[in-house]
């Protein structure tokens, strides 16, 4: 039995599917960010941490940095007494659900949805 196969690239499919992929991935981590404020966990004194938040996509990933002198030090001192008056769920390591805990799901699922919905049925 001989087989013959012909395969065929689409070459502005697969191009149009890693433009899809960097747009979701922005849009993923504008999504994480604005859930993060909505959650109420970066700790708040006069906002400029908060505001400091935004998006960083490179090769690939998406980093949300958070960008001021005091940001690293109040992120890995979760021992900190943050004052809840303005986010009542100010904490250190505000980012970590998102990476091994219950909001894990939420970047996954997220990003599904945003490459589904530009792929406009190229994915299905």
């Amino acid at each position: 039995m001989k087989v013959n196969v012909k395969v065929t690239v689409n070459q502005a499919a697969l191009k149009r599917l890693e433009d899809i992929k960097q747009q979701a991935l922005e849009m993923t981590g504008e999504a994480v960010r604005t859930d993060i404020v909505a959650s109420a966990v970066v700790p708040k004194q006069t906002g400029e941490l908060e505001r400091s938040g935004h998006i960083v996509v490179e090769r690939g990933k998406v980093k949300l940095v958070y960008d001021t002198p005091y940001a690293r030090r109040l992120y890995w001192h979760p021992e900190y007494n943050f004052r809840r008056d303005k986010n009542a769920n100010a904490q250190g390591k505000w980012m970590e659900s998102y990476v091994i805990g219950d909001k894990q799901k939420f970047v996954q699922q997220t990003f599904a949805r945003f490459v589904k919905q530009l792929s406009k049925g190229l994915i299905k």
